[in-house]
């Protein structure tokens, strides 16, 4: 079992770190994503190392079909792959079931697929989902689950998280049985459950309940920023996190913007992912603590400003706005690769802040103080 300290509170937010074999994670925290076992825009790992990335993200779908999670196996699993000594999470496929609905069916067992790269078939229930994880060799697996849209029926919400809980016990069953092998990459795999009910509070509530009983090293919350308002969002976090173990990390999967995230650990959750900052970074969007810029814009075509004024990053230390568009419109990977890493050390450095926050007591003032930047917009 994972060993998670609560450091401190403030209200109902959090402060505290989660120990797992490939390193202490402090908490809250943002994953980068590295969906392929690579962040997108040509970012090393010594990159994300220089950059404060604690905790790596990467795909159990994507990793099965290419390069295929047994020859991941036989390299010695994905940290050795990667040259990745920090923890690494691996979502369980479960994502797919929603985003990948035109090529798939569900069934008890689980569901079916079509590969997005060549259409073959491939079947994925919990027993598989745990398997490639275990073949992967990650710090932290996801339970398989079933993502209903936030919009689905209130009866098709209940059945699919019925279904869901059912996959859960035998999510568990089976990791226990893999720890337990002396062959397996990592035999401490931690496992996280996923609470899912869409945008009814009392299916949430439901569903939270029933996972905890299973007593999991940590839970999400899925579902969520898939369709809903932020403001739904936020009153479901209001809802289900009360409900969810105190001693152990909550994960809020898939969120989100630098706000949506303030909101968040307000409410008390520890874990964050997004793709936005490396998505938006390879369209020339960067961001700043006043929201984001477009460095395609013809104003910054001289401007010899770094994207913002004392950022620590190793892209505002060296270069200018109109550098890196130049390298943009010149379609210079280059440009791509300096406005990712600019955007993930602003999200690693805004988690940061946020722990120094906590750790001084003083997270509502720097809340509101970020909040307020973020409204006032970017005036450059």
């Amino acid at each position: 079992m994972a060993v998670y300290r609560l450091l401190k509170t403030e209200n109902r937010a959090r402060r505290g770190e989660l120990q797992t074999v490939h390193g202490t994670i402090q908490t809250p925290v943002f994953m980068n994503v590295g969906t392929v076992a690579a962040i997108k825009g040509a970012v090393s790992t010594e990159d994300l190392e220089e950059i404060g990335t604690q905790v790596q993200l990467s795909n159990t779908y994507h990793l099965h079909v290419r390069p295929g999670d047994e020859l991941i196996r036989k390299l010695g699993g994905l940290h050795r792959f990667m040259s990745w000594e920090r923890p690494i999470l691996t979502d369980s496929g479960g994502f797919q079931v929603f985003s990948l609905a035109s090529l798939r069916q569900i069934r008890e067992e689980g569901v079916t697929f079509r590969s997005h790269i060549d259409g073959h078939r491939i079947f994925m229930g919990p027993e598989e989902s745990m398997q490639i994880q275990s073949n992967l060799g990650s710090t932290i697996a996801m339970a398989f689950d079933e993502c209903p849209s936030s919009m689905a029926e209130r009866s098709y919400v209940r059945a699919s998280i019925d279904r869901t809980t059912r996959w859960l016990v035998r999510c568990r069953q089976k990791m226990e049985e893999l720890n337990a092998r002396e062959d397996t990459v990592n035999r401490s795999q931690l496992l996280f459950g996923i609470n899912q009910g869409a945008i009814y509070p009392d299916l949430r509530i439901e569903h939270a309940k029933a996972i905890t009983e299973l007593e999991l090293d940590g839970y999400a919350i899925g579902g969520l920023a898939v369709g809903e308002t932020h403001e739904q969002m936020y009153e479901i976090l209001d809802h289900v996190v009360p409900f969810l173990p105190q001693d152990k990390p909550v994960y809020l999967m898939g969120v989100g913007t630098p706000a949506n995230i303030l909101e968040a650990v307000e409410r008390g959750v520890d874990f964050f992912d997004c793709v936005y900052p490396s998505r938006n970074g390879r369209h020339g969007h960067v961001y700043t603590s006043r929201g984001h810029l477009n460095l395609f814009n013809a104003q910054y075509e001289a401007d010899l400003r770094p994207i913002e004024e004392n950022c620590d990053c190793p892209v505002c230390r060296r270069y200018s706005r109109a550098y890196i568009r130049h390298l943009l419109k010149a379609k210079e990977m280059l440009g791509m690769r300096l406005c990712v890493l600019h955007n993930l050390r602003f999200y690693n450095r805004l988690m940061e802040e946020i722990r120094d926050a906590l750790d001084a007591g003083n997270f509502s003032q720097y809340k509101k103080r970020r909040m307020d930047l973020l409204s006032e917009g970017t005036k450059e």
